[in-house]
């Protein structure tokens, strides 16, 4: 099968599905152009703030697209590349768009409410409480990984025998580095002069390539050459400002940068296929049974996460995006267009890994990211693109796929905890809740966990990823469905992807706990496991305990979760809560008030014309 087929077969169905089936979803459960968003109600000039829908739309999938979607098609490539295709095709269209856009919708609709507090207002407290904890040490994990992701990109050095020596990648990956840092930089200049200015249009464009183009220039002349360790200090610096500052001083901006960064990858990769059209050299399919990964069900399904459907990409559309959309009619291209963005991203990645394959099918050695990075590098060299160049701009893309979501889950985590420990008269609570509800602080504890968690050894854990993520996911679907029924709106889409869903991760998480039990019976819980030809020994405490531990937290969580939305689904009556008025904002209402002052004059004048 010719690549070039593949990408096209791709881009008709996913664009089809966005035009078709993500206007219907949107004429069934209704979009008011006039309305007003919790963005322009609550404006507060850092969570709430009305923005340009394509700047949110930048923000969600920036924030999406990260490492899940390369990562995760390249992986379950050894079950066949057409098992994998189906599932992003299938998945995007009919789980993960559906789950990001009602999710978004559901927030919008209810004055801005994240995950966890619109379970509390269809579920109950205690629902609300579980899955608060669910989603925090979920966020935990994904900011260890992402985190530790980061900083070995950036890393100029290789340890070998204890000794510390410059790697043949230092200087790309320090060139990178700098160009990382010089996006924070001007991030935060590009948002202080849209503050000021409030540019639109070709304008912003403008302003973004320019930026973009700069830091290229003194990143490529200015390499900064630091070890992992330093990078990782400096990573979690960086998340923390991106946790407590504006969305608009630098989340937000960095966000549109990135979004025409990875444009240009995107548009590199198809064009390269278009024009080289390799053979997808991976088998078609190889089997229900894969040595290493295991069955195909469920492995396939959890595997392929963030390009087919996502639990963390509802957090990012209840707990940013919808606190900044405009106006109503946004939503569609920023919960359902972003979402099909990021599986045609996963489509592309499974091409690039299968024209990299041997002939025979064998797969091209190295980790996925840098299967997609080599690959799509090469595009570029083919257009006559300097080598060096090449390779720095896809090292920065391959470390943003990382850094955006990151910087989007530290704040989702914050948020969380603080919502863990709120109550509704915050004014006259206990000393210690309020302690744990202040930004500062609350942002501290979580990173200080997650970077502990990168110490004690995150990859450990990050095998429950997927099927955490799309546990997530699950329990989701079924608030939105819990939703849906409450505000009298259809919601049985949502029905078939919650069954499925919630039988594949509960079938992963409990193979996970049996393998890991079968470990530690075998060596003990504190004993360690023998090394291999292609293994170290490792400590079961430290890998399996590890991860036993925590299969059993999200299990238990999970199921508690679940039964509890399932019970208030049948014992809801149907169109018993409608959406909610919201309450204006003094900075909301005044902002408001200048902008219809500002309008008035042009509507006298358009009337007597």
């Amino acid at each position: 099968m010719n690549t070039l087929v593949i990408v096209l077969i791709a881009a008709v169905c996913l664009l089809g599905a966005y035009t078709f089936y993500g206007h219907w979803l949107a004429n069934k459960w209704g979009i008011d152009p006039k309305a007003k968003t919790p963005a322009v109600v609550h404006e507060d000039g850092r969570d709430y703030v009305p923005t340009n829908g394509w700047t949110v739309f930048a923000h969600q999938f920036s924030s999406i697209a990260g490492a899940g979607p390369v990562t995760g098609a390249i992986q379950a490539a050894a079950f066949g590349w057409l098992p994998v295709l189906l599932w992003v095709l299938i998945g995007g269209v009919f789980f993960g768009a559906v789950t990001d856009f009602g999710a978004l919708y559901a927030s919008v609709k209810n004055d801005g409410k994240s995950m966890g507090l619109l379970i509390e207002k269809y579920i109950g407290k205690t629902g609300r409480r579980l899955f608060l904890i669910f989603e925090w040490v979920f966020c935990l994990i994904v900011i260890a990984a992402f985190a530790d992701m980061v900083a070995g990109t950036f890393n100029a050095y290789t340890v070998v025998d204890g000794v510390k020596t410059l790697s043949d990648a230092a200087q790309t990956n320090g060139s990178a580095g700098m160009v990382s840092l010089m996006f924070i930089v001007f991030a935060v200049v590009f948002g202080l002069i849209q503050k000021k200015f409030n540019l639109t249009g070709w304008k912003e464009v403008v302003m973004s390539i320019v930026f973009i183009v700069a830091s290229f220039v003194i990143g490529m002349n200015c390499p900064v050459i630091f070890d992992k360790t330093m990078w990782s200090y400096i990573t979690f610096i960086y998340i923390f400002f991106t946790a407590v500052l504006p969305m608009w001083l630098l989340k937000q901006p960095r966000d549109h940068m990135t979004t025409f960064m990875f444009a240009a990858m995107i548009i590199g990769a198809v064009v390269g296929l278009l024009v080289a059209h390799p053979t997808m050299n991976l088998p078609v399919y190889t089997g229900f049974n894969n040595a290493s990964l295991g069955t195909m069900f469920p492995i396939l399904f959890v595997t392929v996460a963030c390009g087919a459907v996502s639990g963390f990409h509802s957090l990012v559309s209840s707990g940013t995006s919808s606190k900044t959309v405009e106006n109503e009619k946004d939503m569609l291209k920023v919960g359902y267009g972003a979402m099909v963005l990021e599986s045609f991203l996963a489509v592309i990645a499974l091409c690039v890994a299968g024209a990299a394959a041997a002939a025979d099918g064998t797969p091209a050695t190295g980790t996925p990211f840098q299967i997609f990075s080599r690959g799509v590098a090469g595009f570029f060299e083919m257009f006559g693109i300097p080598a060096h160049l090449a390779t720095v701009f896809m090292t920065m893309c391959v470390s943003a796929l990382a850094l955006t979501s990151l910087d989007a889950v530290s704040r989702i985590a914050r948020m969380a905890f603080q919502e863990l420990f709120t109550v509704d008269d915050m004014e006259h609570a206990e000393g210690w809740r309020k302690l744990f509800c202040n930004v500062y602080f609350s942002t501290f504890l979580t990173l200080a966990f997650g970077f502990l968690l990168t110490q004690i050894g995150y990859a450990n854990i990050w095998p429950l990823f997927g099927a955490s993520n799309q546990l997530l996911g699950g329990m989701t679907m079924i608030t939105l469905a819990v939703f849906c029924k409450c505000t009298g709106r259809k919601g049985w889409m949502l029905y078939v992807p919650v069954a499925f869903l919630l039988c594949c991760t509960f079938t992963s998480l409990v193979q996970s706990a049996m393998g890991c039990m079968t470990a530690v019976q075998a060596y003990g819980f504190f004993g360690t496991i023998p090394a291999t030809a292609t293994t170290a020994a490792v400590s079961v405490a430290a890998t399996k305990g590890l991860q036993l531990v925590f299969a059993v937290l999200l299990m238990v969580l999970g199921l508690i979760v679940a039964v509890n939305c399932l019970k208030e689904f049948f014992g809801k009556e149907a169109g018993s809560m409608p959406d909610e008025e919201p309450e204006w904002s003094e900075m909301g209402k005044a902002e408001y008030g200048r902008a219809a002052a500002a309008e008035a004059p042009a509507d006298a004048e358009a009337a007597q014309a």
